[in-house]
């Protein structure tokens, strides 16, 4: 009787590819449920569960990215600094004129599993505002992103 065997990765053995994202017009959760995707490695067949097996993600034009309806108004970040009364709340628009690339990196943030690996993974993205990146010798591979467009 033949048997199979299941293909465990090895972390010496896995080679991680470069994906790049434009996200200009992208809508935030189409996109960053498909980051996560890549991260993880969940794309390739060589995935396997206890092994960092994902790509690194270049995101550019992050300042660029949509989000339908009025969510940009309606959205609200809140974090708490540890002092009394220090409940600290930003609206989406707010943080994407300060700071374009924490939209997105919070949007991936909260998709990845919340363990050592899930941190370990997120290492691998690399978000920048405009749409020039300093990964250019990585020789990224350009994902298609009008799947991810808004209709409207």
């Amino acid at each position: 009787m033949k048997m199979q065997k299941t293909y465990q990765a090895k972390p010496g053995e896995v080679l991680r590819g470069w994906q790049h994202f434009d996200a200009e017009g992208v809508v935030l959760g189409r996109m960053a449920a498909r980051i996560a995707l890549l991260l993880q490695g969940k794309h390739h067949g060589r995935y396997t569960p206890h092994v960092d097996t994902g790509d690194f993600v270049i995101v550019t034009n992050a300042e660029k990215v949509a989000m339908s309806g009025r969510k940009w108004e309606q959205r609200v970040h809140r974090h708490h600094t540890g002092f009394m009364g220090g409940l600290m709340e930003i609206t989406a628009d707010d943080m994407r004129t300060k700071h374009p690339a924490r939209v997105i990196e919070l949007a991936v943030r909260r998709m990845m599993p919340k363990t050592r690996m899930g941190r370990a993974m997120l290492k691998k993205l690399k978000i920048y505002a405009g749409p020039d990146h300093p990964h250019g010798a990585q020789q990224p591979v350009a994902v298609d992103t009008a799947p991810f467009k808004s209709v409207a």
